[in-house]
């Protein structure tokens, strides 16, 4: 996966530099540019059982901003915003790979550097007892609960950054 690069930017963007749990490094610039979360519409994504994208739908080629080819065969990783602490993706993982369904509040990054809102279920694809993949749906959020949820990830960042 290739850092962010800052013709593809639009703002004043910020620089982060983030580890993945697969001791990936990514550079990435963000902004403060929200994509509204259009009504009515579902983010259907699905992965291998390592988090490889195999499949986007078009609502989450549009809420990205990347194109469909940018998006396959990369870590579904590929749009996590530094404002997401560790912890809420430990729990995503740890969930599902229990075989279990997965739901929670997640802010996006996009392609250009601005960020998308949603409320997400992530559900274990099995075949034959076994987990082969993920299937992701999300939409829009309560703007309540997501608030509740951001002020939520900020305090668990401070925390993991100290």
């Amino acid at each position: 996966m290739k850092d962010m690069n800052l013709d593809d930017i639009v703002g004043n963007p910020r620089e982060y530099e983030l580890t993945f749990y697969d001791g990936s490094v990514r550079k990435v610039f963000v902004t403060k540019i929200e994509t509204p979360y259009p009504d009515g519409k579902l983010i259907v994504s699905r992965t291998d059982k390592a988090g490889i994208i195999t499949h986007v739908n078009r609502a989450f080629v549009e809420m990205s901003g990347f194109s469909k080819e940018e998006l396959i065969n990369q870590p579904h990783y590929i749009l996590r915003h530094p404002d997401m602490p560790k912890a809420a993706y430990k729990d995503l993982w740890d969930t599902v790979e229990a075989g279990n369904k997965w739901h929670g509040y997640v802010k996006n990054l996009r392609k250009d550097g601005g960020y998308y809102l949603v409320y997400a279920t992530v559900i274990p694809n099995i075949r034959n007892g076994e987990v082969v993949g993920y299937t992701s749906v999300r939409r829009k959020p309560s703007p309540r609960k997501m608030a509740e949820a951001l002020a939520l990830y900020a305090q668990m960042l401070q925390e993991e950054q100290s």
